[in-house]
């Protein structure tokens, strides 16, 4: 999650949400990456789906089944979506979104009965400094607005 924090940072310092995401397949990093919706121009440039298609280039495969993704807040549902069509093994997070999020707060895509996977779902890791740097982000957004 570390390492999910540092991607965040540098979404930070490019002026796009802090969001970071790491993908782990047999205890090595083989994707990270972070929101580039902005510079992109691109509404599908999260974090999660950039270090998702690393991650499959990586493995020459659709799916990630042996992987775990580290991501600095509760994926949205086109995150979720994404990541049960890969087959994501399992998904560790920070902070809980209480406006978008797909793993458990507003819905759950990730363990949804009707659909064909599910993922095992941890959340809070390093909550407190994922929530952090998103508060001090659009506290600064309101601040330069006003």
């Amino acid at each position: 999650m570390q390492l999910a924090l540092k991607e965040a940072v540098r979404a930070f310092e490019e002026d796009e949400v802090p969001v970071g995401a790491v993908v782990v397949y047999k205890d090595r990093v083989i994707a990270k990456a972070y929101n580039q919706v902005e510079r992109l121009q691109d509404p599908t440039a999260h974090a999660e789906m950039i270090a998702i298609t690393q991650a499959s280039h990586f493995l020459n495969c659709k799916w990630l089944n042996d992987c775990t993704l580290y991501v600095t807040i509760e994926p949205c549902p086109m995150c979720a979506g994404a990541l049960v069509l890969a087959r994501v093994k399992n998904l560790v997070f920070g902070a809980v979104d209480v406006k978008s999020g797909a793993c458990g707060s507003v819905t759950d895509i990730a363990n949804n009965k009707k659909l064909n996977h599910r993922i095992k779902v941890s959340k809070g890791v390093l909550e407190e400094e994922a929530k952090g740097l998103l508060q001090e982000f659009f506290r600064k957004k309101r601040k330069t607005k006003a």
